[in-house]
């Protein structure tokens, strides 16, 4: 057969390694332009799910008579190899070949020859990349979840041995009432439970097959979605191709679940913070989660609950750049969407890595129980229950406020605690017209921390007993939740 300038232009064209698409261009992309628009060298992290629905889009083709069984074997085994290879760090990632999902073609077609190239009938990188983001995301949720219940236990195993140690509780960072140190950290535990809760309602939405959805309108071939849905343990299909090809919400919506995650860290990375301080003293943090200073020999400084802190803001920057990249997108899918994958990879990378430090962490806390009622004797955090003391007395509530304000003041005029005045004193101290009448020898069993913790014995409530059911309440729905 005689070869004309015409075919062997054609096959030059056609062979080029870089484009699957290369007959219809007439020049080769230009480098620059290569590096601008390529993403394997992160979106190489999806192979593994890339083969996963590779697998399942051609176990079904075989199963409606798309692609032979000798065919089907083939890819079969070629995915096999590459997968290994991949595992052992010996594949070639190739910045010509654009992605993750060209890259395993090729290869899969050194390695098979034409079985590899029917592999991608009835399919377009649409709906496989958005396939194997959902993958991906979902086997990430998963492992978060895990993380998330180790968090969990951990703050629940130090809870409870300190569900009667008092701290002083805070507002507006004032000392306002006691509480126990145990209640304190169960305020996490319900933080944290809502962040699995919001993952796992999330992970529904996650786990719907885009597949089959081709590039943006289906597809002419008789093919089986319901097939490759139960074949990779989707719920469901999406319904609508346009939809499926261009959806990033479930993206979304897990960077802002994680974004609320890591605000909860940070939340208490700031009183870990504060209370490692030597002006607070209330905890120790082992040392290896902490650092010196290169000027100062006496420092430790707390440098993991810090840099906790800062990634929060870099987790709710990512969450802000999703939401920017489809605003205003047209459907279908765009070449915009190639810039979802980075954000949402180092979400979930930070989130992750997040999670495991504070799980080994918080186990290692070292409580000063001293230091933490030391510090709840001042402040007068008793107060409220004096005022309450009052109204049990049947004083009305604004007037029983109104002359334990009064006493107070004398107090700190006096430089003493409310505890620490005697009957008279705090009878005089109140103001009241009938102080000898409503105030008797029994308020000072109010006045005590011990007492103050005591009386809220209520579902909710700070009382020892009460921590210790609610420690019980959080174990079983951990329990529930790892089944």
């Amino acid at each position: 057969m005689t070869t004309t300038p015409a075919d062997s232009n054609a096959d030059s064209q056609f062979n080029r390694k870089a484009e699957a698409w290369s007959a219809r261009f007439s020049e080769p992309v230009s480098e620059l332009v290569k590096r601008y628009t390529a993403s394997v060298f992160f979106d190489k992290r999806l192979a593994e799910f890339d083969i996963q629905g590779s697998l399942a889009h051609a176990e079904m083709l075989h199963s409606v008579g798309l692609l032979s069984a000798q065919d089907w074997e083939a890819i079969q085994q070629g995915m096999a190899a590459i997968l290994q290879e991949i595992q052992q760090g010996q594949f070639e990632w190739l910045l010509d070949l654009e992605d993750v999902h060209l890259n395993i073609e090729k290869r899969l077609i050194e390695k098979i020859g034409d079985a590899g190239k029917r592999l991608h009938t009835a399919r377009s990188r649409n709906d496989q990349v958005a396939t194997d983001i959902r993958l991906y995301l979902r086997a990430q949720v998963d492992d978060l979840l895990s993380l998330l219940r180790d968090v969990r236990t951990a703050l629940l195993n130090l809870a409870e041995r300190h569900a009667a140690t008092i701290l002083p509780g805070f507002t507006h960072l004032q000392v306002a009432q006691p509480v126990t140190f145990g209640h304190h950290l169960l305020a996490y535990v319900e933080m944290f439970t809502r962040d699995s809760e919001r993952l796992q309602d999330c992970r529904k939405r996650i786990n719907r097959l885009p597949l089959g959805s081709a590039a943006l309108a289906g597809t002419s071939y008789p093919i089986d979605r319901a097939r490759v849905a139960a074949t990779l343990g989707f719920a469901e299909v999406c319904r609508n191709s346009l939809d499926a090809v261009s959806d990033r919400d479930f993206a979304i919506e897990f960077c802002a679940a994680a974004a609320l995650i890591m605000t909860h860290i940070s939340r208490l990375s700031e009183e870990l913070i504060l209370w490692m301080s030597p002006r607070v003293g209330f905890i120790d943090l082992p040392d290896r989660y902490c650092t010196g200073s290169s000027i100062m020999p006496q420092k430790k400084n707390p440098d993991v609950p810090e840099l906790a802190r800062g990634k929060t803001g870099r987790v709710t920057g990512h969450l802000l750049g999703l939401l920017t990249l489809m605003k205003g997108q047209p459907l279908a899918y765009n070449k915009d969407n190639q810039e979802d994958k980075e954000p949402l990879f180092d979400t979930v990378d930070t989130v992750r890595d997040t999670l495991r430090i504070f799980a080994d962490m918080i186990p290692g806390i070292q409580v000063q129980t001293a230091a933490m009622e030391a510090a709840a004797r001042q402040g007068y955090a008793t107060a409220t229950d004096l005022a309450d003391y009052l109204v049990k007395q049947g004083l009305a509530f604004r007037d029983a406020h109104e002359a334990v304000a009064h006493a107070v003041k004398v107090c700190v005029q006096r430089g003493v605690d409310l505890a620490e005045l005697s009957l008279a004193e705090l009878q005089a101290a109140s103001g009241l017209a009938n102080a000898a009448a409503l105030i008797d020898e029994r308020v000072f069993s109010v006045l005590t921390l011990a007492g103050s913790v005591a009386s809220r014995d209520h579902v909710g409530g700070t009382a020892p007993n009460q921590v210790r059911q609610a420690i019980t309440a959080a174990r079983h729905l951990l329990q529930q939740e790892a089944q």
